[in-house]
């Protein structure tokens, strides 16, 4: 199994595999672990690979160009990877996403800072969305080392005694809607035209209903609670 990790902050990840099951794992050569950083593909003196949202919004982005580039270059050296996006919109990862995750030869985990990320790159690129729970983290490293974790231990070899897995067992329940920083257009997918307009009213209106279908698509538990607490309301 190969693991790449895309992260603004490798370093962050790297310690976590000198040490324990994991780094004996690597040692072993039972897994592989690489890391591509985003800022490698950026070409302006400040190594800059955020920005701000279109249409307003506190926090920034992390805009789609050198992100894609980073993705790219992992997907013509590994086509066959597995990319998964690490944002709490995702379907909390369980255990049987462990054990059907380790059947797989090659994983990406792309690991988001600031406000996350454009939408259009998951649309374009993830292949799944995953969670870890419902809370928020300042990054996404934490999150791709817990589902690491949790797979590499279902792989043939890495435990010392395969024995050990026998056995074993968001404030108004809305998700957020998609953020879009610039490009206006990227890979043909283009931001909705009212967030350009400047019109902060039907923006927030716009945002509403898009978060309402977003949270009832991936979190049909969360939209049930919406809906209950908008009739207690009335």
């Amino acid at each position: 199994m190969e693991f790449i990790f895309v992260t603004l902050f490798p370093h962050l990840i790297q310690s976590y595999f000198s040490d324990s099951i994991l780094h004996r794992a690597l040692k072993c050569q039972k897994i592989g672990v690489e890391f591509c950083n985003p800022r490698d593909f950026s070409q302006n003196r400040y190594l800059k690979v955020d920005d701000y949202q279109v249409g307003g919004g506190a926090g920034l982005l992390l805009e789609p160009i050198h992100l894609s580039l980073a993705l790219d270059s992992i997907l013509k050296k590994h086509p066959q990877t597995h990319i998964i996006f690490l944002t709490p919109c995702g379907k909390t990862f369980n255990h049987k996403d462990s054990k059907r995750l380790a059947k797989k030869s090659h994983i990406t985990f792309v690991c988001g800072r600031y406000e996350g990320f454009d939408e259009r790159l998951i649309e374009v690129y993830a292949n799944e969305v995953l969670s870890i729970g419902d809370f928020i983290l300042t990054g996404g490293e934490l999150a791709a080392l817990c589902l690491c974790d949790s797979i590499s231990r279902q792989i043939q070899g890495v435990l010392g005694n395969s024995e050990s897995l026998i056995g074993e067992s968001y404030e108004v329940s809305l998700l957020e809607s998609p953020n879009f920083t610039k490009p206006h257009i990227f890979k043909g997918l283009s931001i909705p035209s009212e967030y350009s307009k400047g019109n902060h009213i039907k923006i927030n209106d716009l945002k509403l209903k898009i978060a309402e279908a977003k949270t009832k698509f991936h979190r049909i538990d969360l939209y049930w609670q919406y809906q209950q607490r908008l009739k207690n309301e009335k």
